[in-house]
């Protein structure tokens, strides 16, 4: 017997062969998908995204996790696909122009699947152009911009500034983070949101995307 509940434990301790043993096992017992997903990978990824914030665990322990959920996520897309599991929503994500940094936006990415949704990653040093042709392209309900140096901030407020001239301002939430970046930065370029951190991120979004 496959217990959901162990796999919230076992992706917590990233233990990625174990969570994609009990997925298949889930599965083979005839398991709804969805149950899988939110009570097993979901709600395991939630509680380290807690203890992340509060400083409980760091970006290693959340690095083994994110491979745990995504191992157990690819054994568990197809049924997800099959009972017509919708994400919350759909986010674009990438580092800004000018600028190469990523570990902090792939900590943002696996929050964001880990409270459900898709997440399209589009990479570092991204023009800006990019972030809106992507969105466009997916139907994603979010932009997610990172930037780690102070002389890339200014791409945030180019890709705001391209959503104003091509009138699709209003279509997305744009959300801001990085160690530079503050509220008062996102309130001078006129983003939605802010977080200090890639746990809050994905409950913001999370939340934004449910008003």
């Amino acid at each position: 017997m496959a217990e959901i509940h162990e796999i919230s434990e076992f992706l917590q301790k990233g233990r990625a062969k174990n969570v994609k043993a009990l997925v298949q096992e889930a599965i083979d017992e005839g398991k709804d998908p969805k149950e899988i997903l939110n009570d097993g990978l979901l709600a395991g990824m939630m509680v380290i995204g807690e203890k992340f914030k509060n400083n409980e665990v760091f970006v290693p322990e959340v690095l083994v996790a994110a491979r745990a959920l995504n191992a157990g996520l690819a054994i568990l897309e197809p049924k997800l696909i099959e009972v017509g599991n919708e994400p919350v929503g759909k986010v674009v994500i990438g580092t800004v122009k000018g600028d190469l940094h990523d570990i902090g936006k792939n900590l943002v990415a696996m929050m964001m699947k880990g409270v459900g949704f898709e997440v399209i990653d589009v990479g570092v040093d991204v023009e800006p152009a990019a972030f809106i042709d992507k969105a466009e392209e997916t139907g994603a309900n979010i932009i997610c911009m990172s930037a780690l140096l102070t002389t890339t901030m200014p791409s945030m407020q180019a890709v705001i500034d391209e959503l104003s001239s091509r009138g699709l301002r209003d279509k997305y939430i744009v959300m801001v983070g990085g160690a530079p970046v503050n509220q008062s930065f996102a309130d001078q370029i006129g983003a939605d949101y802010y977080t200090p951190d890639a746990a809050t991120a994905a409950e913001v979004a999370r939340e934004a995307v449910s008003k």
